[in-house]
């Protein structure tokens, strides 16, 4: 830390920096999966009346696809800006642009009342909050990595990875709210706005904290130490200098896009393809492993602080592959212990919890957020679009294919793992390139 000792203990505008970001994640994870819960009825109210359900279907995926596909553009553009002007502004932007293109949308005329005009605004607006999205997440990581004592960078991240997951775990308790509140015609001729006030609403709450909120120190260092003539470059210098951590950082963000992914999102889709359990057993099996996958990310983090990176990354990732396939065949033999295989294999993908903290270490601070910015949003834009399409279709034919993509993934997890642990030492995380 630019201004004090590693060793320093967290103090308690540390903690409240941490609880803003915290906060923030959660609330930005809640606005971007809206469309995954409501695509069929926002997709009926801003296209064309169709009487086939998997048109309908696909054109809610489709809404929901866009974000994924938008994020590295607002990831790019915005991270170079974050490189140059500053962490505070570009996190202020995010906010304010998000919250902005959700209250649009909550009040945008409907196919039936505009015709053509209504789905052309609706994808533009849900274009820039995917590229506000893109931005926020690697943004979140850095702010917080860049503010509290280097002994509390792995723990801190982790925080913010698993506060992701609280806004998931939010998301299906509103929906399920929701849904049993409003019948189907409610939520098809208002119901469906709610959701976009209550986000916007809650996007801009963190806002009443914004004057306790410090530019990160490791920029005001950077940025007061340069000398005169110096030009910020920050797509120059990334791939000029650090190529070689833009491909560890893709592969990285595979292992944290494809987990929760799957795991978090696609998994009870995909398994109801294929096995047949109960209902509602199954959706409260998913939210319990939600829970434990929050404090699976903040184990790992605390764990991670204290041993090498890829000890705990290969065996976090062996223990994933052996829970993935013990999962499956659990299901197979007739899914009578759901809750407890559930539980575990939430736990175990907490695993995603530590590895932000290795990303934020892979570049230098003049290049960071441009860096993990195109990493993350490149490899997640591809994930989010294919795997979701590619799993669908082999667990048609082959039921254990979820867990054969997770078991891939662990293998690379186990890579990882073995190359970071014979890495003499990071760079520090105050270097400038």
């Amino acid at each position: 830390m630019p201004s004090r000792s590693q060793h320093t203990l967290m103090s308690s505008k540390d903690r409240n920096t941490v609880l803003f970001i915290c906060f923030s994640s959660a609330v930005a994870f809640f606005d971007f999966l809206i469309y995954l819960y409501l695509s069929d009825i926002i997709a009926a109210s801003f296209f064309p009346t169709i009487t086939d359900p998997a048109i309908i279907k696909a054109q809610g995926i489709g809404l929901f696809a866009i974000g994924y596909l938008a994020r590295p553009l607002g990831g790019i553009i915005f991270g170079r800006f974050g490189d140059i002007k500053g962490r505070k502004p570009v996190l202020f932007i995010s906010i304010l642009v998000t919250a902005a293109t959700l209250l649009a949308m909550a009040c945008l005329p409907t196919y039936a009342q505009w015709g053509l005009i209504a789905p052309a605004l609706f994808i533009v607006l849900r274009l820039i909050q995917g590229m506000a999205f893109g931005l926020f997440v690697p943004l979140a990581w850095v702010f917080v990595a860049e503010q509290v004592p280097r002994q509390y960078l792995s723990v801190a991240c982790s925080y913010v990875t698993a506060s992701f997951f609280v806004g998931v775990l939010f998301s299906n308790a509103f929906f399920l709210w929701l849904s049993n509140s409003m019948t189907t015609e409610q939520l098809a001729n208002y119901g469906w706005r709610i959701p976009f006030f209550i986000a916007a609403i809650l996007s801009v709450l963190p806002l009443l904290a914004w004057r306790w909120i410090d530019e990160s120190p490791f920029f005001t260092h950077m940025k007061n130490s340069k000398p005169q003539a110096y030009v910020f470059k920050p797509f120059t210098l990334l791939f000029k200098h650090c190529k070689h951590s833009i491909f560890i950082g893709m592969v990285l963000t595979l292992i944290i896009s494809s987990i929760t992914i799957v795991v978090v999102l696609l998994l009870p889709d995909l398994i109801e393809l294929s096995f047949t359990l109960d209902n509602d057993l199954f959706e409260f099996s998913h939210s319990l492993g939600i829970v434990f996958m929050i404090f699976g990310c903040v184990f790992y983090g605390i764990i991670s602080n204290h041993q090498n990176f890829g000890k705990i990354l290969t065996i976090g990732s062996v223990l994933l592959i052996i829970q993935m396939s013990a999962f499956f065949y659990h299901l197979q033999a007739g899914g009578d212990y759901i809750l407890i295989m559930y539980a575990l294999l939430g736990f175990c993908a907490g695993i995603v919890g530590m590895v932000p903290a290795i990303l934020v270490q892979l570049f230098p601070t003049n290049v960071r957020l441009t860096g993990m910015a195109f990493c993350y949003n490149i490899t997640y834009g591809i994930v989010g679009v294919l795997v979701p399409f590619g799993l669908g279709y082999a667990t048609l034919y082959v039921s254990f294919s979820p867990a054969l993509y997770i078991v891939f993934i662990g293998f690379i997890g186990v890579i990882m793992g073995i190359y970071f642990y014979n890495l003499p030492e990071f760079k520090k995380i105050d270097q400038i390139i």
